[in-house]
């Protein structure tokens, strides 16, 4: 069917080790296809054997009436985890040239029957035993609540594209604490290297496919590195790849004690080696408090594991505040764990205020360098796991700028800002709940979708230690009836079978990630077709902002430079707090004002320009109210913006565009005790 409605925009104790490995959470002789040759979704050679896809039609193409993609987005999947916290933590390949038999078997140690499962154990409950024969039989896994069996095998990937899927984020991911304690690894535990490999892998992927189906570029599974190239793709009815990283120190950005273990020129070369590899999107930090930011905490005994992993790794606990806005982290968890008897002697898990519940740490300096980095490089920042405080800065520098690329990919944001992301014009993403409470989400923020003219997507987050949708059951009163019609209705989707295992939704739930079609199925089912409807346009919005970061183009600073006068400026015989300090393009240095409301500080433009953004980066010393003045003579003046609810940090203030030479910001009551004291006062045409 195709999508219609809603307007659209284009464009039990146990150790620290065990507590911390919770934080994550060709060919065998090919032979032909009978449904070769014209049937260009079909391979000319698959392994043999293989999994089975159980969708037949072909996949649609082109794009829709008024030129947009169709197609739904996954914004965040692990496809190479099984590669990541020394390569023995998530069993099983996504591929490999020996075929089925050998992607798809579990790690040695958990032969024969799971006893040193120890992960398992862990994360599913019980005592970890389980059949570990992957092909043919899959007795016990892959499911929905075992988090150590891959579930991205390339077919049943293929599935979900053949299903109406377009889009593909691949976020390369490790953790090197949780590498360094785990008892099974083969490799060493540096992030960078992690994400290297699985980078390459990530082509080797596509290779594979493309010699299914008679060479190169001729396979479904395409590594994009631009908009333009991701719309090429979908358009020819393929699947978009778009490389991603998840991972808590990135170029090496750890703390310790407090002291960051990298530089700029760190940040630099790692951001421009990602950028070489194809990686589009990221996360700066993820768990553990790094030089770049502090986290979003974890909740209950978990949140007690990773808040002693972090002072294991960093002599650091996490620190909170009260919370000065709406916005609020996750409660810090403070069960009693096992693993507290991990620390030092003497050392103890902090107590927390249950009235303070925002991390201490934002947006580091590095951090704040990291950001307007991946800025210059036209990168999506994903800010899922940071702080309310660094989240808040990360959005009033891209605000301040009207830059679009701001990600939400998989719920771990405050639902606070969602706004805000929009009005960015960034893009959300709801994790893979299961249908009931993901609908329920959904329709939740549909009133902003609306608003905005923006698609919907999900976060599988599949090999990412987080679980997935349980199974409804066959008695339910809508349950899954297949075979069942894709959402173009150009394809029918059966029960997937592997090997002697059949799935069903309705009994297995999201075992793995060719069930995605199915519980597409389901939400349709449980949650109505609008929904459905707004999830089928999230490849065009994922698409819109991207391209819109791609082409965003920083304007002119007006104020850079210019001539600044003010009616007071403190005085200190070591360090100037001069008016053009605000305007010297330097955030290290600053204006500041007398301790008292009535000040104001102006700057000349030497000419007349048309001024719609004036944005303000407070020192502590902020307004709480004040007001930003035009004026084409430097005598009559009109107020073109105010407020009387400052907060300091970053503000942007946007009004419709007016002709001024002149622009003063006008203090009418301070937020401190202290004076106004601006950083950098920026002035733009838009």
């Amino acid at each position: 069917m195709t999508s219609t409605g809603r307007p659209y925009r284009r464009h039990r104790r146990i150790t620290v080790v065990s507590l911390l490995l919770l934080v994550l959470s060709m060919t065998l002789g090919p032979t032909p296809s009978s449904a070769a040759g014209a049937d260009w979704w079909n391979p000319t050679a698959r392994p043999a054997p293989d999994s089975g896809i159980d969708v037949t039609g072909e996949p649609f193409t082109g794009t829709n009436a008024q030129g947009e993609v169709r197609g739904f987005v996954d914004a965040h999947d692990h496809l190479f985890a099984n590669e990541a916290f020394g390569g023995r933590l998530i069993c099983g390949k996504v591929f490999s040239e020996a075929g089925v038999a050998d992607a798809l078997k579990d790690c040695p140690e958990h032969y024969p029957d799971g006893s040193l499962a120890i992960f398992d154990y862990i994360t599913r409950g019980g005592d970890g035993k389980h059949d570990p024969v992957g092909w043919p039989t899959f007795k016990d896994w892959p499911a929905h609540d075992s988090l150590t069996h891959q579930q991205n095998y390339y077919a049943w990937v293929e599935r979900a594209w053949r299903g109406g899927q377009r889009v593909l984020v691949n976020d390369l991911v490790t953790n090197g604490v949780i590498c360094s304690v785990y008892f099974f690894k083969d490799r060493g535990c540096d992030e960078m290297t992690s994400i290297r490999l699985q980078a390459k892998l990530t082509y080797d992927l596509q290779a594979y496919v493309d010699r299914m189906h008679g060479g190169a570029g001729k396979g479904w599974f395409r590594i994009v590195t631009d908009s333009a190239q991701a719309r090429q793709v979908i358009a020819q009815g393929k699947l978009a790849v778009v490389l991603g990283v998840e991972t808590s120190e990135p170029f090496g950005c750890k703390q310790v004690l407090d002291v960051a273990q990298c530089d700029e020129e760190d940040i630099d070369k790692g951001l421009d080696e990602l950028y070489a590899l194809g990686v589009r999107s990221m996360f700066l930090c993820h768990k553990f408090d790094n030089a770049l930011c502090g986290v979003r905490f974890d909740e209950g005994g978990l949140g007690t594991a990773i808040n002693v992993g972090q002072f294991l790794s960093t002599g650091t606990f996490w620190k909170t505040e009260k919370c000065t806005g709406p916005q609020h982290d996750n409660p810090v968890g403070t069960a009693a764990s096992g693993a507290e008897k991990d620390l030092p002697a003497g050392v103890e898990v902090p107590a927390y205020d249950e009235n303070a519940q925002c991390n201490v740490r934002g947006l580091s300096a590095l951090g704040e360098y990291a950001v307007r980095g991946m800025m210059k490089r036209k990168m999506m920042l994903e800010i899922d796991h940071m702080s309310v405080k660094a989240t808040g800065r990360v959005l009033d520098i891209f605000e301040s700028a009207s830059y679009p690329g701001v990600l939400s990919s998989h719920s771990w944001m405050d639902l606070g800002w969602t706004e805000r992301v929009y009005g960015l014009g960034g893009f959300v993403a709801q994790y893979m709940h299961g249908s009931e409470a993901f609908s329920a989400e959904a329709k939740r923020t549909d009133a902003l979708r609306d608003k905005y003219g923006v698609g919907y997507g999900y976060g599988t987050d599949m090999n990412g230690v987080g679980g997935w949708p349980a199974p409804r059951g066959a008695d339910t009163s809508h349950p899954v009836t297949y075979p069942f019609r894709s959402v173009d209705g150009g394809s029918v989707i059966d029960r997937q079978t592997t090997g002697d295992r059949t799935w069903d939704l309705n009994t297995d739930g999201a075992a793995h990630y060719g069930m995605v079609p199915d519980w597409i199925e389901d939400i349709r089912l449980v949650g109505g077709q609008d929904v459905v409807d707004d999830l089928f346009r999230g490849a065009e919005s994922y698409l819109d902002t991207w391209g819109g970061t791609e082409t965003h183009r920083a304007d002119a600073n007006l104020a850079e430079g210019a001539a600044a006068k003010a009616s007071s400026e403190e005085w200190n015989p070591f360090t100037s707090y001069a008016a053009g300090r605000a305007v010297d393009g330097d955030p290290g240095t600053r204006w500041a004002g007398d301790w008292s409301d009535d000040q104001w500080l102006q700057i000349d433009l030497g000419a007349t320009h048309l001024i719609g953004r004036v944005t303000l980066d407070w020192e502590r010393a902020y307004g709480k109210s004040y007001r930003i003045q035009l004026s084409t003579d430097g005598r009559n003046w009109r107020t073109a913006w105010s407020t009387v609810s400052g907060d300091g940090g970053l503000d942007t203030a946007r009004f419709t565009g007016t002709p001024a030479r002149h622009v003063r910001v006008q203090g009418l009551a301070r937020g401190t005790q202290w004076g106004y004291s601006l950083r950098e006062v920026g002035v733009h045409s838009g």
